[in-house]
């Protein structure tokens, strides 16, 4: 039985192919035009479908990450402030340390591209196919704090499954709430023995973290399994964002 055109895509749409019904037509005419053998026109029809598939995955996995922006290494300033620890960086975008259940800590000075970087490798493990989660750690934890227990129930999950954790800011405010410190200590635990990687970002060297938990013991739980299988970049140098202030305020911008 020979099916029409519109019985064709009314078939691909219930067999929920759209890849093949987006270029059905374009395909059609190819063939057409070129004398194109039929398993050639089936192949392309097929990755079309393989290719959309992939797009929206991919598409689905930013928009679960939390991320607002979709930064990469490239964009980068490196020559700006020469202090960044540039190799160490693209060594955290091969993305070596989620498989190995490594975990990153990117301390320094404010302003010095620890959110960028931080962003880039969360955004580049999304389109690897990592589930990711990224939160500005001060208000996901005071958000949390506030939830009824359901909802608290639902945000751990979605911290705790995830190939990547990124806490952006940690200790941004400086002191923490016990119900946030609490949070912490739980999801570094839990992901720590699940091997599933965490990257944290903070102005706050690590020797001073005690002071802003509010209990060392706590702190010393906490510090012990993030730095046991860590990568440590130290950020020193200019403030991206006063350079551009400056540039600005002379004119420059």
């Amino acid at each position: 039985m020979t099916m029409s055109k519109t019985e064709i895509e009314r078939a691909l749409r219930e067999l929920r192919l759209p890849g093949i019904t987006a270029t059905l037509e374009t395909r059609i005419l190819q063939a057409q035009a070129n004398s194109q053998p039929f398993l050639e026109t089936f192949c392309l029809l097929l990755q079309d479908e393989i290719d959309g598939r992939r797009t929206r995955l991919t598409e689905r996995r930013f928009k679960t990450s939390g991320l607002d922006e979709r930064p990469t290494l490239t964009d980068f300033d490196w020559h700006f402030n020469p202090k960044v620890p540039r190799h160490a960086c693209f060594e955290l975008h091969t993305l070596k340390f989620i498989s190995e259940g490594i975990n990153g800590l990117l301390i320094g000075k404010p302003g010095t591209g620890k959110s960028h970087i931080a962003k880039a490798v969360a955004y580049h493990a999304t389109l690897q196919g990592f589930d990711v989660r990224y939160v500005e750690a001060d208000s996901a934890f005071a958000h949390y704090c506030l939830a009824s227990p359901k909802e608290q129930s639902k945000l751990l999950a979605t911290m705790l499954e995830p190939d990547l954790l990124v806490l952006d800011d940690l200790f941004l405010a400086r002191r923490i709430s016990d119900g946030a410190a609490e949070l912490l200590q739980t999801l570094v635990h839990r992901r720590y023995k699940a091997r599933r990687s965490i990257v944290v970002t903070s102005n706050r060297v690590v020797e001073d973290w005690g002071k802003y938990l509010g209990d060392n013991t706590m702190s010393t739980t906490i510090l012990d399994r993030l730095i046991h299988r860590s990568q440590l970049l130290a950020f020193e140098g200019k403030s991206y964002r006063l350079g551009q202030a400056a540039e600005r305020l002379t004119g420059k911008a």
